[in-house]
């Protein structure tokens, strides 16, 4: 139950990675201002972040370990760190000088560097 749960929230992680990107596309070509909304994507797409990863590791702590997860975890990791900084740097920074591109560049990173993790287990993005 753990690993479809694990693989599913794959969905919702890259559904709040292309709405961070598409919503971060949209503020820069549009010179709106940054708002709450930019900042609430990106809460939701850390938090799944999050939770796949939790889940991910309950699964390893339960015996489903093989040789090939080692880079599957580093990357996921390293995913989530990307994400966890650029989300952390933008909430902390005085409101005038927030910017999409922060957002839409760390999201492209972190879904990239999820596709890199995915391939080192030999699993797609969907399907």
């Amino acid at each position: 139950m753990l690993l479809h749960a694990h693989s599913g929230f794959r969905y919702l992680v890259l559904l709040f990675g292309l709405a961070v990107i598409a919503y971060a596309a949209y503020g820069m070509a549009t010179h709106r201002p940054y708002d709450a909304r930019m900042r609430a994507l990106s809460a939701m797409f850390v938090g799944t972040i999050d939770v796949t990863i939790l889940i991910g590791f309950a699964n390893v702590f339960t015996g489903m370990f093989y040789p090939q997860l080692g880079g599957h975890i580093v990357m996921m990791v390293l995913a989530a760190a990307v994400a966890h900084v650029v989300h952390g740097v933008m909430k902390r920074r005085p409101d005038d000088e927030r910017t999409w591109a922060p957002h839409l560049v760390g999201a492209l990173v972190t879904l990239g560097m999820i596709w890199a993790g995915l391939m080192a287990i030999g699993r797609p993005i969907v399907g």
